[in-house]
């Protein structure tokens, strides 16, 4: 038997979770490095290893690689580098539920699902706001601002004037930590507050403010106090049991669950 082979059976004999990260992903490069001498599961173990250097974790520098930073390590080609790029992308889709019409957010879980393909594993801090109706259908998202590697910055007024073009009634914003913490910083408490404030007076309440990173996401709603130090406008008695839900359901950097985005009929 052919070691490139002797994966693939493991898997099939085992399922996935009984392969290493480099079995697993030998398995995408198919074939070695012929010239070196080198089997599928050694190329795989070489990238890792290179991935690795400097304590860095090499899952997580592999699901941000590009295409030329791949071509650029010994014994990948275009192909490989074509297929290695192609099912990370697929792995990240699949853990995000996609967006659908008429979604309904009734919790920080969907929040969270709606806007963790923007958010969650890129390596600059982004701000996004998710806009919804006066039922918590989502209406729209959009990332405004794209920071480097440690912060972003957000304007109240970019953001409430986005609000107010999609005539949203109700905003959630969230942002990236790209280190994968989820303790908010000073300015994000502060921005917090400010957009608190914002929401009242324009009457634009603001449900939560989501913290992403690293597959998990934190509630400041949830961790803060900020809600009732700002309370929002009343948002009426047929939504109460939705805002009720939204500030006792997370716990502390819960990760996304599968099938979080519900449907109203």
């Amino acid at each position: 038997m052919y070691e490139e082979d002797r994966p693939r059976q493991r898997l099939a004999a085992y399922g996935p979770k009984a392969l290493s990260n480099a079995e697993l992903l030998s398995i995408l490069l198919g074939s070695g490095h012929h010239s070196t001498g080198l089997s599928a599961v050694d190329l795989a173990h070489s990238i890792l290893g290179e991935l690795s250097q400097a304590g860095e974790d090499a899952l997580r520098r592999l699901q941000h690689l590009s295409m030329e930073e791949l071509l650029a390590m010994r014994g990948v080609g275009p192909a490989k580098a074509a297929i290695v790029i192609a099912a990370i992308e697929l792995g990240k889709r699949a853990f995000i539920q996609p967006t659908q019409v008429r979604t309904r957010v009734d919790d920080p879980n969907v929040a969270a699902s709606l806007l963790s393909h923007d958010l969650m594993w890129e390596t600059e801090e982004r701000f996004a706001v998710l806009m919804l109706n006066v039922r918590h259908h989502f209406l729209a998202k959009r990332v405004l601002t794209i920071g480097s590697q440690t912060e972003t910055l957000a304007h109240p007024r970019d953001i409430f004037g986005e609000a107010l073009r999609h005539r949203a009634v109700r905003i959630i914003v969230a942002h990236n930590h790209p280190s994968g913490a989820l303790e908010p910083s000073p300015e994000d408490l502060a921005l917090t507050k400010q957009l608190l404030q914002c929401g009242k007076i324009l009457s634009v309440p603001v449900l939560d403010h989501l913290i992403l990173g690293d597959g998990r996401f934190q509630s400041l709603r949830q961790t803060t106090t900020l809600w009732q130090d700002y309370p929002q406008e009343n948002t009426g008695e047929d939504h109460s049991s939705i805002h009720e839900r939204w500030g006792s359901l997370l716990d502390e950097g819960m990760s996304i669950p599968p099938g979080s985005t519900v449907n109203d009929d």
